[in-house]
């Protein structure tokens, strides 16, 4: 019998058995090893950057044709995709560079925040669409209400200002949530750990001394400032509402006793300093 040709062991059993020296080596596929291998499939991984890279792409382009005169509102929808697909694009990224082990599909975050976390994207995309079809005038109509209006010139100023103000929340949350995951490196993770891996030490230097939670500070200020770009008044509200109580929930879940001997796996309690996250207690 040729020696390199698969061997009929068993049905449930077919695997390849090359003969080395007279011996035969049986490789034998694991269901664990199979599942593990799967969420890191490169192919599925290059899948899903590719498709964030090619919607980044798209969206920044129809952004900056939008906004050529005459200026067309809907240059805040591809915006709001472009953040998006940035956002997502730097959670594996990050992740990749920082804690290699942990970088799996689920990194990328695009499934596992729930059937909320979806929902709230469509729904902020669907009142930005409907606000400049069928409401034109809303978006100025909730900007004039707005008591910082007082101190900025009538119309074009008010517009510049808070598009200035959502820009700054939205980019320096990026950017804090970012350097968050760079520092705190391998005791980084996505999911609150209810015990202590080993090497997990606790990060008190850089962002961490000033901030106890700095990424989920930065998720929530980004998380806001799409709201204030797009000119999403209910959305505004609403994230801020969702936002807050997901995150105390998700803190208070952090500081029990069952999760305290883990407090730096996702965001690092800080030697220093008295921040929070976003304002919140815990």
């Amino acid at each position: 019998m040729d020696s390199s040709s698969p061997q009929d062991d068993s049905p449930e059993q077919r695997a390849w058995t090359p003969r080395h020296n007279g011996h035969v080596s049986k490789v034998t596929a694991s269901p664990t090893t199979s599942f593990a291998e799967s969420k890191r499939s490169p192919s599925a991984i290059a899948l899903r950057a590719f498709l964030l890279g090619v919607t980044l792409g798209a969206s920044l382009t129809l952004t900056v044709v939008l906004l050529q005169p005459p200026l067309n509102p809907l240059w805040r929808a591809p915006c709001f995709l472009a953040a998006l697909s940035t956002f997502h694009l730097l959670e594996f990224y990050i992740t990749a560079r920082y804690n290699p082990t942990a970088a799996t599909l689920s990194a990328f975050l695009l499934t596992g925040n729930g059937y909320a976390y979806n929902v709230a994207h469509s729904l902020a995309l669907l009142e930005c669409t409907l606000r400049n079809y069928v409401a034109p005038r809303y978006y100025t109509d909730w900007l004039r209400l707005q008591p910082f209006n007082a101190f900025l010139p009538a119309d074009g100023g008010a517009r510049i200002a808070w598009l200035t103000l959502g820009l700054t929340l939205l980019l320096g949350g990026q950017g804090v949530r970012t350097l968050a995951m760079a520092q705190a490196g391998t005791n980084f993770n996505h999911l609150v750990q209810s015990k202590k891996k080993h090497g997990h030490v606790l990060v008190t230097h850089g962002i961490y001394r000033w901030l106890r939670h700095p990424s989920y500070f930065g998720f929530f200020w980004w998380g806001l400032g799409t709201q204030v770009v797009m000119g999403n008044l209910i959305c505004l509200v609403g994230y801020a509402v969702v936002l807050w109580r997901f995150f105390s929930l998700r803190i208070e879940s952090r500081h029990s006793p069952v999760t305290q001997v883990s407090q730096q796996s996702c965001s690092c309690i800080p030697a220093h300093g008295n921040l929070t996250n976003p304002p919140v207690s815990g």
